[in-house]
């Protein structure tokens, strides 16, 4: 299992920096997709384009995330205090990405009806939410203030 634990990392890592690239992108593409009518070739073409990111990238790398970082919790090079705040408040960050995904499948599945009853600045602030997570959990994992 020692030798295990660099892949686990290293995996862990690319499915993170994959799953945070469609958690930025695909409010990007909502906020194009607002303004646009719907069945327009322009709305089409992004509705194949959101799915695609969701079902190619998102939910595998989102999948992957959870597997990976669940391994290296346990693992004993970990070496993870569970008595220290910081992990808790950074597991509690990732919940808040997963729900941020889970909020993006549901307005997603909004595009796709032709329902979206959002504003593109709505996904401009929603965008930022990812980013905000993502800041926190990469300072608690690196400085363990707590």
């Amino acid at each position: 299992m020692e030798t295990m634990y660099p892949w686990f990392k290293a995996l862990h890592i690319i499915a993170v920096i994959s799953w945070m690239a469609g958690l930025l992108y695909l409010p990007r593409l909502f906020v194009n997709h607002v303004g646009l009518a719907p069945g327009s070739e322009a709305s089409n073409m992004l509705k194949g384009m959101e799915a695609r990111l969701m079902r190619f990238i998102m939910r595998p790398a989102a999948l992957a995330t959870i597997l990976f970082g669940g391994g290296l919790l346990s693992m004993p090079q970990a070496n993870v205090d569970w008595s220290m705040g910081w992990i808790w408040l950074k597991l509690a960050f990732v919940l808040g990405l997963g729900a941020s995904h889970g909020y993006m499948e549901k307005c997603l599945k909004a595009f796709a009806h032709d329902a979206n009853q959002k504003s593109a600045r709505f996904y401009r602030i929603l965008n930022e939410v990812p980013t905000l997570l993502m800041i926190g959990i990469v300072l608690l994992v690196v400085a363990k203030p707590f």
